[in-house]
């Protein structure tokens, strides 16, 4: 087959390795930044702490506020704490929330950021961004988000609960398995997707046995680095526009919101794209199709596998299915309401793809 594609890859330095959290001062120098603000999630507050000791003077404040699905009054209290203390710079550590905040502050007042992922959400790769306001989420796609460095260090997710380990894994095989079906998908990607799709999963029997096994801890961060790769270069389709609208307007926790949908949303384009789903499959090592593999995944490993196990409400199905088709995008199956809703039913109650 004679090749024809286009390909655009925006990537940050890297900065990979076990103890690599000790150079984020220098990361910090090279940008030629000399105020920084330390962002994380409350609950992560004492790594805030542990980045702005290594940072010294160059640390000038924390925020560490940070919440699921960045909610635009918290980043509008970031973006006021950055202009007061005359930040240049944001520093932040945790996962998917607070490098979405890092984002936020890219967007406005316009701060470059490092991220130091602690889970494997892959975000930090990609130029898209999302912001939660009156129970709707935006997202776009803005290269000055990327963050300008990521330092991935395995041994901050050594004390990653297993559970959070598991949804996190397959929020990022998600953007990954999008990518062998979008629009915009290359030969390049390709690669990169069946890759990082390969490393998460084999990451997790390995972490199921002993949760404090560094080097599967960093196959699983280089997995979600690959995946996150993906999503960056491609367009994404229905998996993530349900996982956006279920996220943004009811409140669901991102990465076992991924988990129970993605399942679903390649069951529904299977019929579509076989060839995909017998990438997606392979790089599993599954015998059975993608849709059950990824199914199977999530219940051996633990992970819910409904929506009704993860707080939605049934009759929310109906106004969820309408959100999810209002607003045309790119998908290889042709969006009908009827079918998403059934889509939807079949991910609340949990059922197998077939």
């Amino acid at each position: 087959m004679l090749l024809d594609f286009r390909l655009q890859l925006r990537l940050p330095r890297i900065v990979f390795g076990a103890g690599t959290l000790e150079q984020v001062r220098a990361e910090v120098e090279r940008l030629g930044a000399r105020r920084a603000l330390v962002l994380s999630t409350p609950g992560q507050a004492g790594l805030a702490a542990r980045v702005a000791e290594l940072l010294g003077d160059l640390a000038v404040g924390r925020f560490a506020e940070a919440a699921m699905h960045v909610p635009v009054e918290g980043a509008k209290a970031a973006a006021a704490q950055a202009r007061s203390l005359g930040a240049d710079i944001a520093v932040a550590i945790g996962g998917g929330s607070t490098t979405g905040l890092g984002k936020a502050l890219a967007l406005d007042p316009g701060l470059p950021a490092i991220a130091v992922p602690t889970t494997y959400a892959g975000s930090e790769m990609t130029t898209m961004w999302g912001l939660t306001e009156g129970g709707a989420k935006r997202t776009g796609r803005d290269p000055k988000v990327m963050p300008r460095t990521v330092i991935y260090d395995p041994t901050l997710s050594l004390g990653l609960p297993f559970a959070t380990t598991v949804v996190s894994a397959v929020n990022a095989i998600a953007h990954a398995a999008e990518g062998l079906y979008a629009p915009d998908r290359n030969p390049v990607v390709d690669l990169l997707a069946e890759e990082g799709i390969r490393r998460s999963a084999a990451a997790l029997p390995i972490l199921q046995g002993d949760p404090r096994d560094l080097a599967a801890r960093g196959e699983a961060l280089l997995g979600a680095c690959l995946c996150g790769a993906v999503m960056g270069a491609i367009t994404v389709g229905l998996h993530h526009k349900l996982c956006h609208t279920l996220g943004g307007s009811f409140g669901l926790p991102h990465a076992e919101l991924h988990t129970v949908m993605l399942p679903q949303a390649l069951a529904y384009n299977a019929p579509a794209v076989p060839e995909a789903m017998a990438r997606i499959a392979a790089a599993l090592g599954v015998s059975t199709s993608a849709p059950a593999g990824l199914f199977d995944l999530a219940m051996r490993h633990g992970a819910a596998t409904s929506l009704a196990a993860i707080g939605m409400n049934e009759a929310d199905l109906d106004r969820a299915a309408e959100l999810a088709t209002q607003t045309p995008y790119p998908n290889p199956r042709p969006l009908e309401r009827a079918a998403i809703r059934e889509l939807l039913q079949r991910a609340f109650e949990g059922e197998r793809p077939a």
